[in-house]
């Protein structure tokens, strides 16, 4: 594994492994850099396993790396001439006699500045390009100095001061002072920034941004943060089109004129969305339910999308969560899309339209006041049945038995008609009629007696006989006519001599029994 070591010696305190041998340096490579430091070589030999300490000539590295027991990376520190390269290790220090040549650097070459030009304030953002740039000790707009950063050998990025009229602007480095470019303090007025929309995209960049202000139309860079435009259109002095840079985070938005850098607007490179859950995750084919989505980076959400149709609305709750209307779609499942400036996350079949059931028949039609019988209810769609109802009043229980069936216990009603019906996921169905019916009640019977051989009429008042499915005599079913609600006309049965309970049972229950008496034949 690689040992990243500073130039400076261990403390006392350090833990140390001992090398097998003193180091022996064999070869550096490249064998000469720049008398201003900042080359970096590879140093091959042996024993470098703990090594504290890497000079050239008598000046520590600035920084160094073990690769292994027999290779070393340094970086060179500031130096001339021809100079000794040596390793030191717990054991002890290298004494090969491997050099490394310094090479007297070249003055820096200035070729470009970008803008030419900023406002006499200073605070201009310049652009510096040429060569030889690596250690530069200054960056001067004629003899004063600009605060800068060393992006690389052939760029500096440097603040313009405060000035006046024409300056020479020059780079000073190891090797000396570079020519001059021409910067310009203008009086132009630096250029307004507004707005920028959209405000945010993703990290990627690629997003076309509209920047609004004013002096815009002289306009020579534009930046995210410290990052040029991909690439920018003047469209007019209020105007700029620009596609953003990659990035992260929030950054300010500038437009650089010859008259200066303007304001910074904020722009936000947004995270991805990700999606992770949906609740409830079905509902009906007519939508209009209302769900909730969990995931991540849902700020500035702009669509949510089921399938290919968008939600018929939907609200940003938090970054981590979002209720959304569920637009209408045929049955099965669709994926849900939510998209936000940073990009889109899809979950894959997430959410189920489920067709609305259908009722066809209840059977029994009809059942007592108190409830507690059981139905069988057909029709389709019925599997994700989550209640039935009799009118507003839920069934006792229920069982699905299939897609097309389910049974359930009556619950007690109010006499009359009552609208059965099955929810799930998918809505609620169509009514099919049940009806409670009151228990039947018999208060006559005539003729209230008769002979022990049957054979004569019978017939019953009383209320609710209409539905009359049986008349017992005793415990023996007779024959009967249903004459109306409140009539039957019933076969007399033969039997032993004396008093029988007649009773009418009908769907809504058994009437309390009526007396009839069988009366012998008299004797001679």
């Amino acid at each position: 594994m690689a040992v990243n070591r500073s130039a400076e010696p261990p403390t006392a305190s350090a833990a140390q492994t001992p090398a097998a041998a003193t180091p022996a340096v064999l070869s550096v490579s490249p064998a000469s850099g720049s008398s201003g430091g900042g080359t970096t070589v590879t140093i091959t030999g042996t024993g470098f396993t703990g090594a504290t300490a890497v000079r050239f000539g008598a000046t520590p590295t600035p920084s160094f790396t073990v690769l292994s027991d027999t290779q070393i990376t340094a970086t060179t520190p500031l130096g001339t001439g021809t100079v000794q390269v040596t390793v030191t290790t717990p054991i002890g220090t290298s004494n090969q006699f491997v050099t490394f040549s310094y090479v007297a650097t070249p003055a820096p070459a200035l070729t470009s500045v970008s803008p030419t030009s900023g406002p006499p304030a200073g605070g201009t953002s310049v652009t510096l390009t040429g060569s030889g740039f690596m250690g530069a000790t200054a960056v001067r707009f004629g003899g004063v100095s600009a605060s800068f950063v060393v992006n690389s050998a052939s760029q500096i990025t440097a603040v313009a001061p405060a000035g006046s009229g024409t300056v020479q602007v020059t780079v000073t480095g190891p090797g000396g002072t570079s020519n001059g470019v021409s910067f310009t303090y203008t009086s132009v007025s630096a250029p307004v920034l507004t707005s920028v929309s959209p405000t945010s995209g993703p990290p990627a960049g690629g997003t076309t941004v509209t920047l609004t202000g004013t002096g815009l139309a002289t306009a020579t860079a534009v930046r995210f943060g410290s990052t040029p435009a991909t690439s920018f259109t003047v469209v007019s002095d209020t105007h700029i089109t620009a596609v953003a840079p990659a990035g992260t985070g929030t950054v300010q938005v500038t437009v650089t004129t010859a008259g200066g850098t303007s304001n910074g607007v904020s722009y936000t490179y947004a995270l991805a969305p990700t999606l992770s859950g949906i609740i409830p995750n079905q509902g009906p084919t007519s939508g209009g339910n209302t769900v909730t989505l969990t995931g991540t980076n849902f700020t500035g959400t702009t669509a949510v999308t089921f399938g290919s149709t968008p939600a018929t609305s939907f609200t940003v709750v938090s970054p981590t969560q979002i209720t959304a209307v569920v637009p209408a779609a045929t049955a099965g499942p669709v994926g849900v899309t939510v998209t936000t400036p940073g990009g889109s996350a899809t979950l894959p079949s997430a959410y189920f339209y489920v067709s609305a059931p259908v009722l066809t028949g209840v059977a029994p039609l009809s059942g007592p006041l108190s409830g507690g019988n059981t139905v069988t209810l057909t029709g389709i769609h019925l599997v994700e049945a989550t209640a039935v109802r009799f009118g507003a009043i839920p069934a006792t229980t229920f069982t699905v038995v299939s897609d097309s069936q389910i049974t359930a216990v009556v619950p007690a009603g109010a006499a009359g008609l009552a609208d059965v019906t099955v929810t799930t996921a998918g809505g609620t169905s169509n009514p099919v009629t049940y009806t409670y019916l009151p228990a039947p009640v018999v208060t006559t019977v005539v003729p209230n007696q008769g002979p022990t051989a049957g054979g004569i009429t019978l017939t019953l008042t009383g209320t609710n006989l209409a539905q009359a499915t049986q008349v017992l005599i005793g415990t023996d079913p007779a024959g009967f006519t249903v004459v109306s609600d409140t009539h039957l006309v019933v076969d007399a049965l033969p039997g032993a001599v004396g008093p029988v309970g007649v009773t009418v049972i009908t769907p809504g229950g058994t009437s309390a029994p009526v007396t009839y008496t069988r009366v012998g034949a008299p004797g001679i």
